[in-house]
């Protein structure tokens, strides 16, 4: 995955200072990396030398299954606003799993984010390589002509639980991309006309052995019917997205992993998988540190069954967005099908707006609204 002949010349970042567990010291193993771009993509290769190469972790796992100190893993954050308040995470470990993330400032990564993109990795009698290659259009970003954007460079070394750093991050000061380093002079990129459409169908025929004859056993027809939806996004000013879904099927989403608790006060939480509802999810209030979430202010799991939806986030200057609407066949009310309220829908309405200041402040409002059978809840704060 080398970047192709139009690729400009990749530039060379070298270094790295200690975060762990030596602060400001210089890293113990170097590490090279080497950053370009074409007009499609962004390129960056990492050579991570090691005294030690017998010593490198690296399992084959499955996806966003890098955590320390199980493995070595190299990260980049970027900060495409250069707002020092949000940025996409990439992490590749030495055999090549990847995780992605979305950034902010203060809450930490929401890791239900995934977008497409390209890495390989592989080791080598002196550490391990990697080379990744993000499509600009997996990022968001205003395309204005050699726009400065925020970056940092990590990189884990689990024998010696070591977290490195270019430019140095201390563990001293608060925050991440405040510390962040810069690049410039990015011409001629674009997310481009971003719009993603995804239909599907599906048939289901289900028949029935019928023994009530047992010298002439037959199959009757028993259930036949067809499903099908679409998926849509929309981006617009190449940091708004629109998201759409009519009649989804989420049969393809990843199973939640199976928890058992014993005498506890508080009910299972189960993360949200469904993509629909994961672009910009941080958007509407939740504060992570690493893949622990401390809050959340609105929890889309409570939506089960629903027909249509509408989502539009994105980022205008200091502003953040988030607005959303949607309905529920399954609203959790448990009634016999004679009630005047059985295959009655709910209906979700919620509005979320924040205004960045200062270095790593922000102040917002969010309204819900949920609304069923003549009766609502609708809370503001």
């Amino acid at each position: 995955m080398k970047p192709h002949g139009a690729a400009t010349e990749l530039r060379k970042i070298s270094g790295f200072t200690q975060q762990q567990p030596s602060d400001g010291k210089p890293a113990t193993q170097p590490t090279d990396v080497y950053i370009g771009y074409d007009a499609t993509r962004l390129y960056v290769v990492w050579v991570c030398w090691d005294s030690k190469p017998h010593a490198v972790r690296a399992h084959l796992s499955r996806r966003e299954a890098v955590t320390p100190p199980d493995d070595d893993y190299i990260e980049l954050n970027v900060d495409t606003f250069h707002d020092q308040r949000h940025g996409f995470l990439f992490d590749v470990n030495p055999v090549g799993t990847q995780a992605d993330a979305l950034w902010t400032e203060g809450s930490g990564a929401d890791y239900s984010f995934d977008t497409v993109w390209d890495s390989r990795a592989r080791l080598t009698p002196k550490g391990f390589i990697v080379w990744m290659a993000i499509p600009f259009r997996s990022l968001r970003f205003h395309p204005s002509n050699g726009a400065p954007w925020g970056v940092t460079f990590m990189r884990y070394i689990a024998h010696n639980d070591e977290v490195d750093y270019w430019p140095y991050v201390s563990s001293r000061i608060s925050g991440v991309l405040n510390q962040e380093g810069t690049i410039s002079g990015l011409q001629d990129i674009s997310p481009s006309h971003n719009m993603q459409f995804i239909p599907y169908a599906s048939f289901r025929n289900f028949r029935a052995v019928d023994t009530r004859d047992p010298s002439q056993p037959r199959f009757n027809q028993i259930d036949a019917r067809g499903k099908a939806g679409l998926d849509s996004k929309f981006v617009f000013h190449d940091s708004l997205v629109l998201d759409t879904t009519i009649n989804p099927d989420f049969a393809q989403v990843e199973s939640d992993e199976p928890q058992n608790t014993i005498n506890q006060r508080f009910e299972v939480f189960f993360p949200e998988k469904r993509p629909f509802f994961l672009e910009n999810a941080n958007f509407f209030g939740d504060t992570n540190i690493g893949v622990y979430r401390l809050s959340q202010l609105l929890f889309t799991r409570r939506i089960a069954d629903p027909t249509f939806g509408a989502r539009l986030t994105g980022k205008q200057g200091p502003w953040n967005l988030g607005f959303f609407f949607a309905d529920d066949r399954s609203p959790g009310l448990v009634v016999p099908d004679f009630s005047p309220l059985a295959r009655k829908r709910a209906y979700f309405a919620v509005g979320r707006v924040s205004h960045d200041f200062g270095e790593q402040n922000s102040i917002g409002l969010i309204y819900t609204d949920r609304e069923f059978a003549g009766f609502f809840n609708r809370v503001g704060g």
